[in-house]
């Protein structure tokens, strides 16, 4: 009789770190993602156009369908990526476990901790592809819906400011009354020079006009300088000079960060600080929401794996409202936690980790006591 040898013996799950059935498990994961994500899309169209029906009647039909649509639907699907998956796991391992797969699997002598690998495996591709989507590809396409929003539904630019004072370069100091943004225009605007703490510069005009990036032309201008104790005026109609700010930079809309890739997001966010601009908490809470929803996509397939890899009697249905339940109270906690940041109780870092953290506790109880 011939006996098999040791490699023929040895289970086919520990063969190779990815095999047949992880590439099961795999498919059926992303699958059923992208199944949820077309299901609740559909969905969110039909809202959206009885929402907004009055809107796309009067806007161009070609604008509709490529400039807010089509950019529209990946960041929907983008922003409630962690609710896709948690559906995803949920839906397809409670379909699993009743279908005795699971059981089958284990009762091969597979352990649960090797079961859960590609899972993460999965995970990490949906992880991967949430932060690409939403540092480098969505931004510029969210430009564009936001224009169709501002222009065709309402307009939530922010074309006024009143008492404007930042610090545009070390040691220098501007001032506008009032800027107008229609018309590129400031009034009673001044810019001054201090050295050593002691003012050295000044210059004063009734407007100043926004020509390109940094370029700004000075109108009925006052220059005066100050050296020891004599003072130098000069006057004049019109001044093109370089003014290392432009308008972005003080006239911050409700949706600006939203159209920054990641490192143009943080370069904004230390320049503004440098400057003194205290207003930039929303774009600190975008970029950590960027990371934090990445990780997001483990943490919740952990806790949906752990909750729906056994059979009860309730069948699928208990697990996908348990599973919805517990998605929709952690975006719910991320929601909450951004507005202590808003409010200055905690630093964005701090506010978009705290349900992460929490939802870590949950998923490692969650995973032994199923792997028990």
């Amino acid at each position: 009789m011939k006996r098999m040898s040791l490699a023929a013996m040895t289970p086919f799950w520990k063969k190779s770190p990815v095999n047949l059935l992880d590439w099961y498990i795999i498919r059926k994961f992303l699958g059923t993602y992208i199944f949820a994500i077309i299901l609740i899309l559909a969905i969110v169209i039909m809202f959206d156009i009885n929402e907004k029906l009055e809107s796309f009647i009067k806007a161009p039909l070609k604008a509709t369908v490529f400039d807010y649509f089509l950019n529209f639907l990946p960041y929907f699907a983008n922003q409630f990526s962690p609710l896709f998956t948690f559906i995803a796991v949920i839906f397809f391992t409670s379909k699993l476990a009743d279908n005795s797969e699971i059981i089958a699997m284990l009762s091969s002598g597979m352990s649960f901790r090797r079961l859960l690998r590609p899972y993460l495996i999965s995970a990490a591709i949906i992880a991967a592809g949430t932060f690409v989507l939403g540092a480098y590809i969505i931004p510029p396409a969210n430009v564009k819906r936001i224009d169709y929003t501002n222009t065709y539904v309402k307009n939530r630019r922010v074309d006024y400011g009143d008492n404007i004072m930042m610090q545009v370069a070390p040691g220098r100091i501007a001032y506008m009354s009032r800027y107008d943004n229609t018309t590129k225009t400031g009034y009673r605007f001044s810019l001054e020079q201090f050295k050593d703490k002691k003012l050295v510069s000044r210059l004063s005009s009734l407007s100043i006009k926004w020509d390109t990036l940094y370029q700004w032309q000075v109108r009925d201008y006052t220059i005066r300088e100050f050296k020891g104790n004599r003072e130098y005026i000069t006057r004049g109609q019109r001044l093109d000079t370089v003014i290392p700010f432009e308008p972005r930079d003080f006239l911050i809309g409700r949706n600006d960060q939203e159209m920054l890739t990641s490192p143009q997001l943080i370069e904004y966010i230390n320049r503004q600080k440098e400057r003194g601009v205290a207003n930039i908490k929303a774009f600190e809470i975008e970029y950590e929401k960027r990371f934090a929803m990445c990780a997001a996509a483990f943490i919740l397939t952990v806790i949906g794996m752990s909750l729906s890899s056994k059979k009860v009697k309730g069948g699928m249905g208990v697990n996908i409202g348990l599973g919805l339940v517990l998605s929709f109270s952690y975006i719910l906690f991320m929601t909450v936690t951004s507005s202590f940041a808003v409010s200055g109780l905690t630093s964005p870092l701090v506010a978009m980790w705290i349900p992460n953290c929490l939802y870590t506790i949950i998923a490692v109880v969650l995973y032994f006591k199923a792997a028990r």
